[in-house]
């Protein structure tokens, strides 16, 4: 009888060896699929990354130009006259009153006007008034 277990056994270990040789490549062909995976993973996560810095790029060079800008600004808004500068302009543009000025051509309009008027005068006043008796 022993040597009649003995085949059943063998046949037993067998079976149970090809199980778990099948479990084996099961594991193995699921460790092959999550490497692909986390592979593609890496890939995709390394390609994000880079876009992302990319972006970081930009946006430091974006704020860069706005700082240059705004200092640009700064220093011209310090050429900018004051308030109170601008009160002492104020004064005196009223004080000289600009509107009443006068250019040349109205200047010589002007003076011709008064020289006929004179002369007018003369002339006028020679030839038409008599003296009544």
């Amino acid at each position: 009888m022993p040597q009649e277990m003995e085949p059943n056994i063998i046949m037993d270990v067998g079976a149970r060896i090809r199980v778990l040789e099948n479990k084996y490549n099961t594991v193995n062909e699921h460790l092959l699929v999550i490497n692909q995976n986390m592979i593609e993973e890496y890939k995709k996560i390394i390609f994000e990354i880079k876009a992302m810095n990319q972006e970081m790029n930009e946006v430091k060079q974006d704020i860069l130009n706005v700082k240059n800008t705004v200092k640009k600004m700064v220093r011209e808004m310090e050429i900018f006259a004051r308030k109170d500068e601008l009160k002492v302009l104020e004064k005196y543009i009223n004080l000289w009153n600009p509107i009443k000025f006068v250019t040349t051509d109205q200047l010589d309009d002007i003076l011709k006007e008064k020289h006929s008027k004179k002369k007018s005068k003369k002339s006028g006043g020679k030839t038409g008034r008599r003296k009544k008796r």
